[in-house]
């Protein structure tokens, strides 16, 4: 299990950056399927998806979504974070053996409400960004 990382509000500094990278596998496409319900046959059915403008299966955009929240949750602000609200924006799509990286980095603090406003980011290998966001914490 990864180290929780638990920054205090007072502690968050405009420009404070945090990431992490992941492979995405086979495997976890069909988990997030199976988890999620959502079988859309461009991310688990190869020959429909051929017939696609992907040409191939891609990852559930919201799998992406997912790596955001890793780093939220687990480093930046990390522990006793409360997601308030997270806009997405998927710009590419992410195809199996993709390696992407998540990143957040804090734009502004509204200090009387203990909130917090991320820039949400994912990019592909080739820098490439496939989501593009901001999300809205509360922290303590």
């Amino acid at each position: 299990m990864p180290v929780v990382q638990d920054i205090k509000f007072a502690d968050l500094k405009i420009g404070d950056k945090a990431s992490m990278s992941k492979t995405v596998t086979e495997y976890d496409v069909y988990t997030f399927a199976g988890v999620t319900g959502d079988f859309n046959p461009v991310h688990v059915d190869a020959e429909f998806a051929k017939n696609t403008m992907f040409k191939e299966r891609i990852a559930h955009g919201m799998l992406s979504a997912g790596f955001i929240s890793a780093v939220i949750g687990t480093s930046l602000p990390g522990a006793n974070s409360i997601y308030m609200g997270q806009e997405l924006s998927f710009k590419a799509p992410v195809k199996i053996g993709d390696t992407v990286t998540a990143t957040v980095e804090v734009i502004e603090k509204i200090e009387a409400k203990h909130r917090v406003i991320l820039r949400t980011t994912v990019t592909n290998q080739d820098g490439v960004v496939v989501v593009d966001g901001k999300a809205t914490m509360l922290k303590k």
